[in-house]
């Protein structure tokens, strides 16, 4: 499926005529349909519903839903926001992306106070447009740091999606794929397909395949006869939040790919941004994992697979240890052998 269009000119987010515009990722690759949201609520349910996912876009999102908000406010004499707050919050536990973009926008409403309410709403909305674009310019500074790991002709595998369509623009392990593709290293990449949502199948390979990069899907059993194979040099993915010394959660089946890379002698690079960094946790046993619905697992598009009423576990992230990590690429630097000192020393 190639077209003229590059994904970095398909915007999963758009702000625009103070509307949230977000490209429902649950009918891709087969329909490419926009919903618009006006206010936090229906914001949060985008973000539980997975219209919108991928640990940047997700914390994006929840800001300008608080910009959408206090737009709903115009007319009062001063904004109740500490609702809309709570609902963005409490729509997925694990991405520490959507506090960070949360605490932002509590830090303008800070700033701005002094400021009439049109006023104050103008400030927050460039304050959601301004994490939108610090977050591309962040994706493109990644991919080159990440880029420069990668020798030529190399294969690579990645999981789940960490591209455009997970983050404001470009991406964070398909920005390092994106900028080494560029740069004429890359001959073929690996999808793996990412049970159960197949955000592998459905949006990492229509991302690739748009951009005429090579790709290959695989299904997650086929991961360990691929590396055995002694083709593929890196496994690059993104992350939803990195505890101080280097653990990474990230999609469920990362941590499988860490063990079997680490079997092969294949190597392990996360590409997260410092908003993913998550200081105030010492290791990754602290990070609380999104249990989602048995029904994702049990039934694909509302079709049973399963035996009625039989149980199924759906964590929708696993842990990586940090010491299974090759390198956490980050905007400010590459994070080689990823230790609470290592990560410090970059992320401060």
């Amino acid at each position: 499926m190639s077209n003229d269009t590059s994904c970095e000119n398909v915007h999963a987010i758009q702000f625009k005529h103070s509307t949230l515009i977000l490209l429902d990722q649950r009918k891709l690759p087969l329909e490419e349909t926009y919903l618009h949201f006006n206010d936090a609520t229906s914001v949060a349910h985008a973000i539980t519903d997975m219209v919108v996912r991928g640990a940047p876009a997700i914390g994006i999102a929840a800001a300008f839903g608080i910009a959408l908000q206090a737009r709903q406010q115009i007319k009062q004499p001063a904004f109740k926001l500490q609702e809309a707050f709570e609902v963005l919050a409490a729509s997925r536990p694990t991405a520490v992306n959507l506090f960070w973009a949360l605490d932002k926008m509590k830090s303008a409403l800070e700033k701005c106070a002094h400021l009439n309410v049109p006023e104050q709403v103008d400030f927050l909305e460039k304050t959601a447009q301004k994490i939108l674009q610090d977050d591309i310019a962040a994706n493109h500074k990644m991919g080159e740091l990440g880029a420069s790991l990668i020798d030529s002709d190399s294969q690579v595998y990645t999981h789940c999606n960490a591209g455009a369509l997970a983050t404001g623009g470009y991406g964070t392990a398909l920005g390092v794929i994106r900028s080494a593709h560029e740069q004429q290293k890359i001959s073929m990449v690996f999808a793996g397909e990412t049970r159960p949502w197949l955000q592998g199948a459905r949006l990492t390979a229509w991302e690739l395949m748009t951009d005429n990069i090579p790709v290959t899907l695989s299904s997650e059993g086929a991961a360990g006869q691929l590396l055995r194979q002694g083709k593929v040099k890196w496994i690059i993915v993104g992350a939803d939040r990195i505890s101080a010394n280097g653990d990474v959660a990230n999609k469920i089946g990362t941590y499988n790919l860490a063990v079997l890379a680490k079997h092969h002698h294949v190597k392990f690079m996360v590409v997260a941004p410092t908003s993913t960094f998550d200081m105030s946790l010492d290791n990754g046993t602290q990070i609380p994992i999104e249990e989602r619905p048995m029904e994702e697992v049990t039934t694909i598009k509302d079709i049973k697979i399963a035996p009625n009423n039989c149980p199924a576990i759906n964590p929708s992230f696993d842990i990586t240890p940090h010491e299974l990590i090759d390198a956490i690429v980050c905007e400010k630097g590459i994070i080689h052998r990823p230790n609470k000192e290592n990560v410090a020393r970059v992320v401060g």
